[in-house]
Parts: structure tokens; sequence; C-alpha cells
């Protein structure tokens, strides 16, 4: 056994600052996976090659001919078949050492509790608002790492929630976004598209954090935001700030959490802000008294070719400031931060003026 242990991971016990202490770790860990897709196929099968000693994968889903461009785990043979049953397979013809348990059913809040309290770290691959809500507050509730990441086209977005910096600091999703878009504001995959690559990425980073969580080896991405551009290989790193309704927000007991309906909470929100598609944007943004905004983070390309000034999300999540304008426009890269940011100045905007954020963001110009 311990020459298996030695030739398996002989790179990890030879690796300075790792060595045989920390793959004991792995192997004494327990991860627990929610969605066998884009971003969960590349997290499950670094994690059992790392040796992670128990992963747990959550899944309904069945295998389609449209996943195979981005979810490698599976083959075209898989077709038709479940995505967590086929994941665990796999996992385990990589690497018998391990445990992995499929759980062949949809997350809720009449389970996720039992499910999550089994397990050291959660791990959120999934792609709709709903759900991470629902994931979110049942790790605080518990009092579980979160590792989240999500991919919208060409965009991925990475962060660890729920565990303290070296100030005490514990930030969670809400914080990040404390009310959710409408689905219509944010469109998955199967909407919008995104880069096969991408979730391969951004996957391949999240079993990163976890690693690090279990290891203690390296910082994890505590109270911060990555965002990766993958046109312009470029990534930025957002210090979060404490949202101003988190606590309210978040269930209290599990009987609060049972009574939580998330997809009524998600869905039924209203829109605070109009999107103009890219003429109209345009148009008023040639006109007086009208403010433009850029609310990406400082050095992301494209440039925009209009008058605008830059104030990123990360300041106004902070403090977001009043304007005199009649009209505000505001934009990012896809469109998804701008509606965040867009919400946010509507709320504090006076009763005479109009907030709009850029529908699909300058890359759709």
């Amino acid at each position: 056994m311990e020459t298996e242990f030695n030739n398996r991971y002989s790179r990890h016990v030879l690796l300075k600052g790792f060595g045989a202490a920390a793959q004991e770790k792995l192997l004494a860990a327990k991860v627990l996976v929610i969605g066998a897709g884009g971003l969960g196929c590349p997290a499950l099968q670094y994690l059992a090659a790392a040796g992670v000693g128990l992963i747990g994968i959550v899944d309904d889903d069945i295998v389609s001919l449209s996943n195979l461009q981005r979810q490698v785990i599976y083959k075209a043979s898989d077709v038709g078949q479940k995505k967590a049953s086929i994941a665990a397979a796999r996992m385990l013809e990589l690497n018998p050492g391990i445990k992995v348990v499929p759980y062949v059913l949809r997350l809720d809040t009449t389970n996720a509790l039992k499910l999550f309290s089994e397990y050291d770290i959660i791990v959120d691959g999934t792609d709709n608002f709903a759900t991470r809500y629902l994931i979110n507050d049942a790790c605080v509730l518990l009092k579980k790492p979160l590792v989240f990441a999500a991919v919208f086209q060409y965009e991925g977005q990475l962060a660890v929630f729920n565990v303290a910096d070296v100030n005490g600091l514990k930030l969670n999703y809400r914080d990040l976004f404390d009310t959710p878009p409408a689905a219509e504001d944010a469109p998955d995959c199967n909407e919008a598209g995104v880069l096969g690559v991408l979730p391969g990425t951004m996957g391949v980073m999240q079993a990163t954090e976890v690693i690090k969580l279990i290891t203690g080896v390296g910082k994890p991405l505590l109270n911060k935001l990555l965002i990766y551009q993958a046109l312009e290989a470029e990534s930025y790193t957002v210090q979060l700030m404490p949202g101003k309704n988190t606590a309210q927000a978040i269930p209290k007991t599990p009987e609060a959490f049972l009574n939580t309906n998330y997809e009524w909470f998600c869905d039924a929100r209203r829109k605070l802000v109009d999107e103009l598609e890219p003429e109209a944007f345009e148009e008023l943004a040639e006109l007086e008294n009208v403010r433009v905004i850029d609310v990406r983070e400082f050095g992301e390309y494209p440039k925009a070719y209009f008058d605008h000034e830059q104030i990123p999300l990360s300041v106004i999540l902070q403090d977001t400031p009043e304007f005199e304008e009649s009209k505000i426009l505001v934009f990012c890269q896809s469109g998804k931060r701008s509606l965040q940011a867009a919400a946010l100045i509507k709320e504090k905007s006076k009763a005479h003026q109009e907030v709009y954020s850029l529908k699909g963001g300058i890359l759709n110009l």
C-alpha cells in the first residue's frame, strides 16, 4: 500500500511545501460537487486524480450530445445515461483508491442540509441562480466552505466563500449578489452559448482552491472574486465587501431554510433595470445630460470608443455613488456586471432619473 501511495502520488510527495503530509490530508478529505457538467467534470477529474478520499456527485441530468463540446469526462456512447453515474465510474477508473458516491437527484431544501453535513467542502458547479442561492445558504447554516465558479460565453468567475480570512471576515455568495438577476438577464449556456474550454479552465481552478483549502498550501481566494477573460487571456481579482442585507436574507434555522422557495426568489424578483440594444445605447450616449459608466476593472479590454468614465463594480459594491444626470448608462464586458451595478445605482437614483444597462456588454457592440 505504501508503494502504491508513493508511486501514484509521487509528484505531490516530491513537491516542496506539499509532501506526504498534505497528500494524507487529501486522502482523508470529503468533498461534495454539485453538478457534473461543464464546471463539475474537470473539478471531479482532478480531485479524483489528486486523491481526495471521498467525493460526492449531485446531478440528476443525463448526458446529451451538446454536452460533449465541454464535458470531456463523457463519451458519445454515454448520451442518454445519467451524468452522476457515468462520472463516478470514470473517476474510479482513474483512481480506484478513492471512494465516489453518485447522488442521482435534484438538490433542494429537503435534502441539501443532510447531504452537505456529510462533507467537508462544497463545490458549486451549477448554472442557475436558484440553486446557487440554495447552496450558499445551506453552506452558511452548516458553516461549510463553498468553492464557487460561473461561466458566461467568454468570461469566468471564481471565489471561495464562507471561510474566514486573517482578519476574521467571512463572506458568502449573497455578499457578491444580494439579489439575483431575472432569468432573462442572465441566460445559461443553453441560451447564450459558451466557449468549450472555458468551463474546463474554471473547473480546474475550483479543484485547485479545494486542494489549497484541504492541505493549507498557498492562499485560497478568500473574500475575493477572480474574473477571467478568455479572449484576452487576462484575469482580475476584485476585493469583496460585506453586503448590506446579507445577514437578514439568509435563513437562520433549518426550518426557515426548508420553507424558502428559491425558485420564486429568483424568478419573481422585480426587474429594476432596463437593458438597451447597442444601437439605442450608442444614440443615448451622444446626448447631453447623460452619464456613461464602464464598471469593468481598470485595464480590461476592449476599450470603449465613446466618451465615458470608469467606476469598477468593486467600487460600486462598497459605496454606490449618486449622480445628477437624467440618464445613466452602464456597461461592462458581457452585460452581467453592468446589470448588478445598474440595479444598485437605480436604488439610489432620483425619481426623474433613468438607468440603463448595455445588453450583451461591449462585446455586443
